[in-house]
């Protein structure tokens, strides 16, 4: 039950710093803990059956490689894109931690395809983005694919329970042991106590509420973060081939006429499918591709980034009020409205939806209302932002397009830490990943992972 390190959630980051650990000492005694599944046992049967089976936890948004992973898997292979890491170890280090973490993404099998580095169709698109008020963020991406990415992760499995790292899956923490400002170990939700010399927090955007609780109890710093509210639109594959077989995946940013919000493009899926999550029994839409399984259509979220100042501080909480609105409305399942009733302000019904040109890829989605979810700002961002995105991809703004709503974007208070990533009162205790406001992708977090790790190897 005494371990050097401990480390709290097997996404990305908690599967980087053990593997680089491993790769520093093969000796280090590290136990994980997850409270999903292992990979070979992460399978969502809505994929076979079109119908939610309300698995606990959810299949998707838990487990080995996290739910970024099991979505598309998309490695962003610039430092502009997916968190903040260069911020604590400079571009030319962030540069290069990208560039070693993804020379283990293709030693365990990733694709060696790189989207995004035709310069010449880059400069075009920026063009017509520069008119229409749109920024294009650019970022070289390679494309693992859900079925190819749960693959490699399995391999990264192996590889990590083959050299003794301990890995206790449907074990979820829940609390801390902290002794004299020192954390010392942990309790498991199976009843032990688990008592180790350095600590990770990696737990991803669905253990953000967890997280909340542990900042609160133990008084963390931390500021007050954003959630990302919008909508999951679909549109049909042709209109986009022009930017997805470059880009793979869009980037665009626009701050709004009317409120200078800023509403971004986040998770596109060229032939994709929407999908649907379950965090805290709360069902919301997402977005996921494979690599050889293609629809006729392409997804992706946008995104309305809103910061809250005093009083309110529970931003979590906020997003869920919203989801649990949506839920509301659809006997728990995802609202879909075609975007022409979105702007006439009626709510579609299944007739409209039935003989749409645009076919639904999530089949039990519940035709609706989404102005009687999202508040009107944030409903007057995404009818701007999609107008913007017209000008550049035509066809965007078709009265046929789907909305699917909602897309809630949890993310914990941001946790004050040191530049290793230590928490600043709680000492050996670490934070990364995207739960903790730090990352908000698959690259950055297996990057946060890997300076975590060489961290803690100094010290033991």
């Amino acid at each position: 039950m005494r371990y050097d390190v401990i480390i709290v959630g097997a996404g990305p980051c908690g599967i980087f710093t053990a593997y680089e650990l491993v790769k520093q000492n093969k000796d280090t005694k590290i136990i994980m803990f997850e409270k999903g599944r292992d990979i070979e046992s992460r399978e969502c049967p809505k994929r076979i059956t079109n119908k939610c089976a309300n698995c606990k936890p959810c299949n998707i948004t838990t487990g080995f490689s996290g739910a970024g992973a099991f979505s598309d898997g998309k490695l962003s292979l610039s430092p502009d894109v997916g968190g903040r890491i260069q911020e604590f170890v400079g571009r030319t280090n962030a540069e290069a931690l990208i560039k070693y973490v993804d020379g283990i993404y293709l030693e365990y099998g990733a694709d060696k395809k790189v989207y995004g580095t035709d310069s010449q169709v880059i400069e075009e698109i920026k063009r017509k983005a520069t008119v229409a008020n749109l920024m294009l963020v650019e970022s070289p991406i390679r494309h693992l694919g859900t079925e190819e990415a749960k693959k490699i992760y399995k391999r990264l499995q192996d590889f990590l329970t083959g050299s003794n790292v301990e890995i206790k899956f449907k074990t979820p923490v829940k609390d801390l042991i902290i002794e004299d400002g020192k954390v010392v170990g942990v309790i498991a939700e199976d009843g032990k106590n688990y008592f180790g010399k350095n600590m990770v927090i990696c737990v991803g955007r669905e253990g953000a509420s967890w997280l909340s609780k542990i900042i609160e109890k133990y008084q963390i710093p931390c500021e007050n973060n954003r959630v990302d509210i919008g909508v999951r639109v679909e549109t049909p594959n042709h209109i986009w081939k022009g930017i997805t077989e470059h880009l793979y995946e869009s980037k665009f940013i626009y701050y709004t006429r009317t409120f200078d919000d800023k509403v971004r493009t986040f998770c596109m899926n060229p032939g994709g499918y929407v999908a649907v999550e379950h965090y805290d029994n709360l069902a919301v839409v997402n977005g996921h591709s494979y690599k050889n399984i293609k629809s006729d259509n392409t997804n992706f979220a946008l995104l309305v980034s809103k910061h809250f100042t005093d009083p309110f501080k529970d931003s979590i909480k906020y997003g869920k009020y919203i989801a649990e609105l949506a839920n509301m409305l659809s006997g728990g399942k995802v609202l879909v409205q075609r975007y022409g009733d979105f702007i006439r302000g009626r709510r579609s019904n299944e007739e409209r939806i039935r003989r749409n040109s645009v076919v639904p890829t999530l089949q039990d989605a519940v035709a609706g209302d989404l102005s009687l979810v999202l508040p009107y700002r944030i409903m007057l961002d995404i009818k701007e932002m999609i107008e913007a995105l017209d000008y550049v991809v035509q066809g965007v703004a078709s009265f046929d397009t789907l909305l699917y709503g909602v897309e809630v974007k949890f993310y914990s208070n941001e946790v004050k830490v040191k530049q290793n990533f230590e928490c600043t009162t709680v000492q050996n205790l670490y934070f990364g990943g995207d739960g903790a406001g730090i990352t908000r992708g698959l690259m950055q977090a297996s990057v946060n992972g890997v300076l975590i790790a060489r961290d803690i190897a100094k010290r033991l």
